[in-house]
């Protein structure tokens, strides 16, 4: 798995722990759904981290929080 993946992983599994739509994360997070929905597709191959921070804020959550996962324990090396 690379890090985009991973990324949109974790965002479903706090949405999923929170019981949140991933609209009502973006209303709470102070960005656009169609910002979210491009992380979670192939849209964004590089999910900017102020929309993270963003997201992180949103759910009252530090972006240490966010990366701390097990998702992120194995991604792929991105530089080739």
């Amino acid at each position: 798995m690379n890090t985009k993946e991973a990324v949109a992983k974790r965002i479903l599994e706090l949405c999923d722990e929170r019981n949140l739509a991933v609209n009502a994360l973006a209303n709470i997070s102070g960005i656009p759904p169609s910002t979210i929905y491009s992380m979670l597709n192939t849209k964004s191959n590089n999910p900017g981290v102020v929309s993270i921070k963003k997201i992180c804020d949103g759910l009252e959550i530090s972006v240490r929080e966010f990366f701390n996962s097990p998702l992120f324990d194995s991604t792929e090396q991105e530089i080739e």
